[in-house]
């Protein structure tokens, strides 16, 4: 069946917009006036192209349409007469922008201030993801509500808000240089990956996997790795995605339930994402100086699995000596409970068993349901049966996924 004619103008507008709102903002120097004016092209484009036609460019129609728009929004304000006077009698004359600028760089230039802008540290972590998967993703507002599990109504106040934080707060809108790009570089980082981890393992809900959300990230860290091809943790991060989302496929099983990695069937890999994984973990090595950072780590781990042809033929040791050097660079208890892991498959269950306890006052792992998990893997492969069972039931009861309880309870239920 053809796609309707508003079906293909929404799909063709959910790939530009982020280059529009980018192009837009930088005149208006703020993201909320951006999206309003993209959406009045988009409404332009709905009334005019099933009438006139598609354009050859429509990413350039659109572009010049919201430009053209933010011009005269500017030329309306009530300090422009004031503006004239400051800046001389050649600002009147200045035509609107060309409908495609001279330099495609410039928008790819715009693009990357509209990365460092969504997910300005200014913003909670919350309002950080939304705003990108709203001006970055092109998803709506009940789109990304149901990605979350939240209301439609929560998410709407948190992407108002945040434009309004980044207006209040008169947040540049610019590309960091220095000291400031680093900081602000790891929190766009951490946006793009949280996004794909909510959807590689959903936090609660009926499904463990949540595709779009998964393909989203990996969408905005292909494109950060092609705005800042110098950036080694760049491309570590995009390198995980890449590798990750290679074993999506297996990951369940036919009634949507998890497959640990151990039962994953690695035909169904897909060997297209584990390439372009090894190439851009290849470039992080290249472009990094010195030890690896926290995401191009994480990538080797994950290439580490993807190489191996079976459970069995994994590196172990090399991944127990990898999270080492993670947890030197970024401390977590989540990291050192990934490390015991990996030593329980070097060295055996008893050492990990040892990490494992060490783990257990930690306040940020009181509920946190891999770590009961875990202990009750390890205490199983000791046949330690009845002390595993405990351990599972009591994962289960910290679990919010649905997919992920079920899991747990009926591996208590094995340990009978």
């Amino acid at each position: 069946m053809e796609p309707q004619p508003t079906e293909a103008i929404e799909t063709v507008f959910r790939l530009e917009s982020p280059r529009v709102i980018a192009g837009v903002a930088r005149l208006v120097r703020d993201v909320g006036i951006a999206e309003e004016l993209a959406q009045d092209a988009l409404v332009a484009a709905l009334e005019q192209w099933p009438r006139d036609g598609v354009p050859d460019n429509p990413g350039a129609w659109l572009m010049a349409t919201a430009r053209r728009r933010a011009v005269d929004l500017i030329r309306r304000r009530e300090t422009y007469a004031r503006k004239l006077a400051e800046l001389g009698r050649d600002l009147p004359t200045a035509s609107p922008p060309p409908e495609e600028p001279a330099d495609p760089e410039d928008i790819d230039d715009d693009l990357l201030r509209l990365v460092f802008t969504a997910c300005h540290p200014v913003l909670s972590a919350e309002a950080r993801i939304a705003l990108t998967l709203r001006l970055l993703g092109g998803l709506t507002t009940p789109e990304i509500a149901r990605a979350f599990l939240v209301p439609e109504p929560t998410v709407a106040q948190r992407i108002v808000r945040a434009k309004r934080t980044l207006a209040r707060k008169n947040v540049a809108f610019e590309v960091p240089y220095g000291p400031d790009r680093a900081a602000r570089l790891g929190s766009v980082l951490e946006v793009i990956y949280l996004i794909f981890n909510e959807g590689y393992a959903a936090t609660a809900g009926d499904d463990w996997l949540r595709p779009a959300l998964c393909e989203d990230a990996l969408r905005l860290a292909r494109v950060l790795a092609a705005l800042m091809p110098k950036e080694p943790e760049v491309h570590g991060l995009a390198a995980l995605l890449e590798f990750q989302a290679s074993r999506t496929a297996a990951r369940t099983g036919p009634d949507g339930a998890p497959v640990l990695l151990k039962d994953q069937n690695r035909r169904r890999w897909n060997r297209m994402l584990i390439a372009r994984g090894i190439t851009a973990l290849d470039r992080a090595t290249a472009s990094g100086t010195g030890t690896p950072g926290p995401y191009a780590l994480q990538a080797a781990i994950a290439a580490c699995h993807t190489v191996a042809h079976t459970y069995e033929e994994t590196d172990w040791p090399r991944i127990a000596t990898l999270y080492g050097l993670l947890a030197a660079c970024a401390p977590s208890p989540v990291v050192e409970l990934n490390r015991a892991v990996a030593v329980s498959m070097a060295e055996g269950p008893a050492p990990a068993l040892a990490l494992v306890d060490a783990l257990a006052a930690e306040p940020a792992l009181r509920d946190y349901h891999l770590l009961p998990s875990v202990r009750g893997d390890l205490l199983l492969r000791l046949d330690r049966t009845t002390e595993a069972r405990a351990e599972f039931a009591h994962a289960a009861s910290l679990a919010r996924n649905d997919r992920e309880r079920e899991l747990l309870t009926r591996r208590a239920e094995e340990c009978r």
